[in-house]
C-alpha cells in the first residue's frame, strides 16, 4: 500500500483485539533487578508479596520468561467497549510543520477514563474479584488511574478507595468527581486517616504531597483491611504487560499499512504507556529482527531517566514498600507545586530502566511550557485536545519531525497519546492566562534525594 493512499485512521476488527499480552522480560537479556524485602534485604518471595498484591498478578510480576499470557475473554469482553483503539496518520500536523516526516500516533483516550490506563485497571480489578475480595486501595496523581480502577470496580462491583494526591485533588476537581461517580472513596493524600500520613503532614505541614505519599497511604490501608489488596497504575512488571495490548495493536495496524517506523516516543512518569507502547517493538528490537528508535521523554521537573540514579530505592515515601532497582530521584522528592503537566513519579519501571541502563532506548526531559505549546498546536491541528502527560511526547515528535524538515529525511514517527485533556483544563488555564512557570530542580536538589537512598549491598 502507497503512502498516499493510507487513511487517517487504522482500525483493527474487534476479532484483531490481541488475545494475549506480551511479556517483555521474555525477550531481555538482562532482566530486571527483582524487589527486594526491605528488612531483609532479600529478593521480595510470592508469599511476601500475596499479602500486598493479588495472587494471580503475583504470578505475573514474577514471571521472567513466559513471553506470552493469556487475556482472559471477560477482560477480551470488556476491551472490546473500547477497543481496537485507532491508529491515526497526522496528516494535518504533518502539513502544519512542512515535514517530510510521516507521523502516526496510537490514541488511548476513547473511554470514559479519558486514557490508556484503563487497560490495566480492568485486568487488576478482574484477579480481584477472582480473588474473591472485598475492594482494592489505590494512589492516584493527576487521576486518570484513579478514574480508570474506579470504573472498572464499578463494573465488577468492588469497593474502591484512592489516595489522590493533594496538589492533583485540588487542581483536578473533575477528575475527582468521575471517579466518586463510579462510587469511589476518593481521599486528598497525605491524609490524617492513616499513620504513615500523619507522619508525613508532622514532618512536613502544608506539603502538596506526591505519588510517593499516596502509594504509602494506599499500601497501608490494604495491609492493615482483611479483604483488601493493593493495585498500581504504572511501574509494575504486570501493568507493563497488560498495557502491551497498546503496541500489540500498533504494531499490527502499521503492518496491515505495509509500515515500519523509524523512531517510537512515549511520555514517561512510570513507564506503564511507554513500556506497553513500545513493548513489541522492543521486543523485535532485542531479537535482532528489526531496529528501532526509541524515546522516553519526561519532564524536567522530575528527571527521573535524565538526571536520577540508577539504584535500589523505595517506591513511596513512607518507605513501607518494597525496594525496587530504577532509576530514581529519590522516594522523598516531591516536584514543585508549579508542575501541571503530570508524569510526577520519583522513580521508573525496572524494566524500562534496566532498558535504558543496557542502551536500547534513549530519553530526555523537556520543560513544560514548551509541551503546552506543543499541545495546543496538535489541538489546533488535529482536533484533540491532548493529556499534558501524552503532550511529552507530542513535543518530541514535533522535534523529531522539524529535524526532518531541516535534513529532508522521510522518517517515520511513532507516538503515544495517552488520553485527553478535557479534566486538565486548570493546567490550560494556567498555560493561557500566561501563570505557567518552567521549574527545573537544582543538582543541590536533587543531591538530598540521593543521600536518603536505602543502603543496600553492592550499591554505592
Amino acid at each position: 500500500m502507497s503512502q498516499q493512499n493510507i487513511p487517517y485512521k487504522i482500525y483493527l476488527s474487534e476479532n484483531e483485539i490481541p488475545t494475549k499480552w506480551y511479556n517483555l522480560r521474555a525477550d531481555m537479556k538482562n532482566k530486571p533487578a527483582p524487589l527486594l524485602n526491605p528488612g531483609t534485604g532479600q529478593p521480595l518471595t510470592a508469599e511476601e508479596m500475596s499479602g500486598i498484591f493479588c495472587e494471580e498478578l503475583v504470578k505475573q510480576e514474577l514471571d521472567n520468561d513466559t513471553a506470552f499470557f493469556d487475556i482472559p475473554q471477560e477482560i477480551v469482553d470488556f476491551y472490546k467497549m473500547y477497543r481496537p483503539s485507532p491508529l491515526v496518520r497526522a496528516y494535518c500536523l504533518e502539513e502544519k510543520l512542512g515535514t517530510p516526516a510521516k507521523i502516526y500516533y496510537k490514541f488511548e483516550g476513547n473511554n470514559t477514563s479519558g486514557s490508556h490506563k484503563l487497560n490495566s485497571a480492568i485486568a487488576q480489578a478482574y484477579y480481584a474479584k477472582k480473588q474473591g475480595l472485598k475492594g482494592v486501595t489505590t494512589e492516584t496523581g493527576a487521576g486518570q488511574w484513579g478514574t480508570a480502577l474506579s470504573m472498572a470496580c464499578a463494573y465488577l462491583g468492588l469497593d474502591c478507595k484512592v489516595y489522590m494526591v493533594k496538589v492533583s485533588y485540588e487542581q483536578k476537581p473533575f477528575r475527582r468527581e468521575v471517579m466518586r461517580t463510579y462510587g469511589a472513596s476518593v481521599v486528598p493524600s497525605p491524609s490524617m486517616e492513616t499513620e504513615v500520613g500523619r507522619k508525613i503532614l508532622a514532618a512536613h505541614p502544608g506539603t502538596t504531597g506526591s505519588l510517593g505519599c499516596a502509594i504509602s497511604e494506599a499500601v497501608e490501608v490494604a495491609v492493615t483491611h482483611p479483604g483488601y489488596r493493593y493495585v498500581l497504575g504504572s511501574v509494575l512488571n504486570q501493568v507493563l504487560l497488560h498495557q502491551s495490548i497498546i503496541g500489540l495493536e500498533a504494531k499490527a495496524a502499521l503492518d496491515k499499512i505495509g509500515v515500519k517506523p523509524d523512531m517510537i516516543i512515549g511520555c514517561a512518569g512510570g513507564g506503564s504507556n511507554l513500556g506497553g507502547l513500545i513493548a513489541p517493538f522492543m521486543g523485535e528490537k532485542m531479537r535482532g529482527e528489526q531496529d528501532y528508535r526509541i524515546i522516553a521523554v519526561e519532564p524536567a521537573s522530575c528527571p527521573s531517566f535524565t538526571r536520577g540514579k540508577f539504584a535500589y530505592d523505595f517506591c513511596d515515601t513512607g518507605m513501607i514498600c518494597p525496594l525496587a532497582k530504577m532509576y530514581t530521584l529519590g522516594s522523598g522528592f516531591i516536584p514543585s507545586p508549579n508542575h501541571a503537566g503530570g508524569l510526577r513519579f520519583h522513580g521508573m519501571s525496572t524494566i524500562l530502566s534496566q532498558l535504558y541502563h543496557d542502551g536500547l532506548m534513549e530519553a530526555r526531559a523537556v520543560e513544560q511550557t514548551a509541551v503546552f505549546e506543543a499541545a495546543e498546536l496538535f489541538a489546533r491541528c488535529e482536533g484533540i485536545l491532548p493529556a499534558p502527560e501524552s503532550s511529552h511526547a507530542i513535543k518530541a515528535a514535533i522535534d523529531e519531525a522539524m529535524l526532518c524538515k531541516e535534513t529532508g529525511e522521510e522518517k517515520t514517527i511513532l507516538f503515544g497519546l495517552t488520553g485527553t485533556g478535557y479534566f486538565d483544563l486548570v493546567a490550560y488555564q494556567k498555560f493561557n492566562d500566561g501563570e505557567m512557570s518552567d521549574y527545573i530542580p537544582t543538582d543541590e536538589d536533587l543531591a538530598a534525594g540521593f543521600a536518603a537512598l536505602p543502603k543496600v549491598p553492592g550499591q554505592d
